[in-house]
């Protein structure tokens, strides 16, 4: 047997825990990202089971986990806004097994908030690939007909708008939009989510509905609703007679609803690289995009840089429309 370790002046139990603590600080390591992903991804949801960003989550879990070869699993963690399901990935381990996917309502938080367990710059954007415009609708038998017909019958007589909640992005730029740039001023009536406040346009109970275009574009297809403008620069495919804002008279006004993947803000780069690559590969797939233009979702691809920027602006814009109409909470 070689004499070298007892030259060394150490004892066969000493090599032996030598050997044990060097295994030990291998595997102690972080994984690299050639071997990322070698167990399931934890996709959290910062809002509950069906709604918008839900279904974008399962879209997206769906193919890429086919494409990294690892079960994606879905939790939703809804409340607060989306500050419970952002602060529980912000404070993740940051190895790039657990994701958040969640909406603009983050960029919005940042300044809505006074005060939170989590800031944006705990998290990291990995990518924000599909979005949908803020729109306005009204019942059919409104005699508005236009968006500059609405503004015009609110100088003689004041309307009432529903929205699915306080401090919503729909809310925002709603209250953003009347007040700035109308100059006109609404009442709102605020619901508990989108559904209960599409009901009460529909049944005629208030006059406006304001939201993201998903959240009723069934309703608009079968004459339940009648959409008066989209917040996005040029109409959207689905709906291609439905009017900008910008066409009503209002130029400049986007507003729109994304939805994005993001990690805590720690993550290995190499990782967040390689997660950026499959999720732009998955929303370049015709059959994903064909499932997320369904639901009234426009995929754009971002690398990395990117996301991170748009991102930043976002919340730049969103900070600015809060601040203007003059609404916060803790």
């Amino acid at each position: 047997m070689p004499q070298n370790w007892l030259r060394r002046g150490l004892r066969p139990a000493g090599l032996l825990a030598c050997g044990i603590a060097a295994g030990l600080m291998i595997a102690a390591r972080p994984a690299s990202a050639d071997d990322f992903p070698s167990r399931p991804i934890t996709i959290v949801v910062a809002f509950p089971a069906g709604g918008y960003a839900d279904s974008f989550a399962r879209i997206l879990g769906d193919r890429l986990g086919a494409r990294l070869g690892q079960s994606i699993v879905i939790e939703n963690r809804g409340g607060a806004g989306g500050n419970i399901g952002a602060a529980t990935v912000a404070h993740a381990t940051p190895d790039g097994y657990t994701l958040l996917v969640t909406t603009a309502s983050i960029a919005v938080n940042e300044t809505y908030y006074k005060s939170k367990t989590y800031a944006a710059a705990d998290l990291k954007a990995i990518a924000i690939p599909a979005g949908a415009p803020e729109s306005l609708c009204v019942n059919p038998a409104d005699p508005a007909k236009t968006l500059g017909d609405l503004v015009t019958s609110a100088r003689a007589k004041q309307f009432d708008y529903a929205s699915p909640g306080v401090g919503t992005s729909s809310h925002v730029a709603a209250a953003y939009f009347f007040k700035e740039l109308a100059k006109i001023d609404p009442v709102q009536v605020p619901f508990q989510g989108g559904a209960p406040a599409v009901n009460a346009v529909m049944g005629g109970h208030v006059r406006v509905l304001v939201g993201t275009l998903p959240g009723y574009a069934g309703q608009v297809r079968a004459g339940g609703l009648r959409a008066l403008a989209v917040a996005s620069e040029q109409r959207v495919p689905e709906f291609p007679d439905v009017p900008t804002y910008g066409e009503g008279g209002f130029p400049g006004f986007v507003a729109e609803t994304w939805v994005g993947v993001f990690a805590p803000a720690k993550v290995d780069p190499a990782i967040a690289q390689k997660l950026n690559d499959a999720i732009n590969e998955v929303v370049r797939e015709p059959a994903t995009e064909a499932r997320l233009n369904t639901l009234t979702m426009q995929t754009r691809v971002r690398d990395l840089a990117a996301s991170e920027a748009y991102f930043h602006g976002e919340i730049a814009k969103w900070g600015k429309m809060v601040k203007a109409i003059g609404i916060s909470t803790e």
